[in-house]
């Protein structure tokens, strides 16, 4: 996925409200922009930190001009803007660079399903089960190579694990998609300390036989792109009650 413009580079000042942030650009000019990201951004939100924005200086429905995009961390940059992960794991699947989503001849976005829900990506072919698509964005790590979901507690990403497992349980195919913006990671596991609740609802998802992957990402300022599968740590699975 390319940015439509090279991101413009900047100063975290501070990020606030969940969906704000200040920021100093490299001209010395002092903005407060939009957050696309309302979860914890645990370890990404440092005052002083390298940060990327995009400019969208012609909409005029846009109270803020400036979104954060990228986060500089320990020397690697993370994407941030959780819009983003839908169209990046599209295009890569539409490209071919998924070996576990390939071979469906029509992709559909935000499909209804479940209960009030929407899938995010619904893949079907006429002499194949539907494949239930389900994305979420990573960019949690605390140790080194591993890369860790959620930062935060998610009851809707547990309610949609839930739903996955009742499309397996009606004949489909249920694929949890784990994208992880840093290019620091080699392997993805659940954070059950930070959400226990949500890695009781994985392990009973994959035990009802949904799949999990994650996909790693290259970043720059001007493209985020998938470029590799990540092994999942499915440690617990078993144990929920």
């Amino acid at each position: 996925m390319k940015f439509p413009k090279p991101l413009i580079p900047a100063t975290l000042v501070r990020r606030y409200k969940r969906f704000l942030f200040d920021a100093i650009l490299d001209d010395g000019t002092a903005i407060t922009g939009s957050c696309p990201n309302t979860g914890s951004m645990l370890g990404l939100t440092d005052p002083g930190s390298r940060i990327w924005l995009s400019l969208h200086e012609n909409n005029p429905n846009r109270k803020y001009k400036h979104a954060l995009e990228i986060v500089e961390t320990d020397n690697v940059l993370v994407g941030i803007n959780t819009g983003l992960p839908n169209r990046i794991v599209e295009e890569a699947v539409t490209a071919g660079r998924v070996d576990a989503l390939a071979g469906y001849t029509e992709l559909r976005r935000e499909q209804k399903y479940g209960v009030n829900s929407r899938i995010d990506l619904l893949l079907t072919h006429p002499e194949r089960p539907a494949a239930y698509v389900e994305i979420k964005n990573v960019h949690y790590r605390r140790h080194p190579l591993l890369a860790e979901f959620p930062d935060s507690a998610t009851a809707r990403g547990a309610k949609h694990l839930s739903e996955l497992g009742d499309m397996v349980e009606a004949g489909h195919r249920a694929v949890m998609v784990y994208l992880v913006q840093r290019p620091d990671c080699d392997r993805l596991k659940i954070c059950r300390d930070l959400d226990p609740v949500y890695g009781a609802a994985f392990d009973r998802a994959i035990g009802r036989g949904v799949e999990a992957i994650a996909l790693g990402c290259s970043i720059t300022p001007e493209a985020i792109e998938v470029d590799k599968k990540i092994p999942v740590d499915e440690s617990g699975v078993g144990q929920a009650s």
